[in-house]
């Protein structure tokens, strides 16, 4: 078996339940169709990095329920007492958007369900204490908006809020604190909010050089990069080369130059191709800033965020490494 052949194995091995049983499951051909839109000089680092990078990155269904599981018995969270904790709180299903909070509370359902014998539903009759479950927060923008409908409407003048996601970007987590925070000033209530994740990824504009997602150290030549970037309205932050990120999920600086290089350049490409995506569908994923894009890595296997780079998930006539499900 050739270098290639076992990159695309494993690539298709590592990420062998997304979507299970609603798309067909990933295959060494469907990886190698996905690659080969790629230059034929990429395409082998291309996967090395690749196979590296989503061994870190990608999210399996069982490393969901673990963490799930872990937080169910976690005695900073529940005390001495896990399931009189969950009997007591109540869980919210307040999301304006997509399907991943009930999708997750399912996976919850049935966790709890062996361990207390209570579903979610049944649990909080009279709460103080509640529950916000949802997949990964990427800007914060859907966390917000829910709970600040929720801050300013239903919820009671005191009450504890347990954000709990399988991953945050700090930016975002930043940013939609921030924010709960003044629509709870604002309508006079007092809201303690934690946060619970697996993964805590580092995005923000201060520590660019060690963020964990991708930002390129510079523009490559192509004119349709070159176009792209003079058209947004500030200049492209770039990173200093030299780190892997605090969480290291690339193999060498030198492979992470190449990933954030091909998928800038192939995200500019996407846009030129496939009409139906909106100005806010950048390059590197979908960001309202004008950047060149959010560049998370991140894939669960539920889904693919918009938030990750196009050549990840963009469709027709680009082919999809990752078929997104979309809103």
């Amino acid at each position: 078996m050739t270098e290639r052949e076992k990159l695309l194995e494993s690539i298709a091995s590592t990420v062998a339940d997304y979507r299970a049983g609603e798309i067909t499951a990933p295959t060494p051909q469907h990886v190698d169709r996905w690659v080969k839109q790629f230059d034929a000089v990429v395409q082998l680092p291309l996967l090395r990095e690749l196979n590296f990078v989503l061994r870190q990155t990608y999210f399996t269904k069982s490393k969901v329920t673990s963490f799930l599981r872990g937080l169910l018995k976690n005695e900073k969270l529940v005390g001495a007492e896990p399931c009189a904790f969950w009997n007591q709180v109540k869980f919210l299903r307040i999301q304006g958007g997509g399907r991943s909070q009930r999708e997750m509370l399912s996976m919850l359902d049935s966790i709890l369900l062996e361990e207390c014998g209570v579903a979610t539903a049944a649990c909080g009759k009279d709460a103080k204490t509640f529950i916000y479950l949802d997949d990964v927060i990427f800007t914060g923008n859907r966390a917000l908006k829910d709970l600040c409908a929720w801050v300013t409407s239903d919820a009671p003048k005191d009450a504890t809020v347990h954000v709990i996601t399988i991953a945050f970007h700090r930016g975002g987590q930043f940013y939609a604190k921030n924010k709960i925070d003044e629509a709870a000033a604002t309508a006079k209530k007092t809201i303690k909010l934690s946060w619970w994740r697996c993964a805590e990824l580092e995005d923000t504009k201060a520590h660019i050089n060690t963020s964990d997602v991708l930002r390129p150290t510079s523009l490559p030549a192509d004119p349709l990069v070159q176009a792209y970037a003079e058209s947004l309205k500030y200049k492209p932050v770039l990173r200093h080369a030299g780190n892997r990120g605090e969480h290291e999920f690339f193999s060498s600086d030198e492979g992470r130059i190449l990933l954030e290089q091909e998928m800038l350049m192939a995200g500019v490409k996407i846009r030129q191709m496939c009409p139906h995506l909106n100005v806010y569908q950048r390059p590197l994923g979908n960001m309202v800033l004008q950047t060149l894009g959010f560049g998370s890595l991140i894939v669960t296997f539920r889904n693919c965020p918009n938030n990750a780079p196009l050549a990840l998930w963009a469709g027709d006539p680009w082919y999809p490494l990752f078929q997104r499900k979309t809103n």
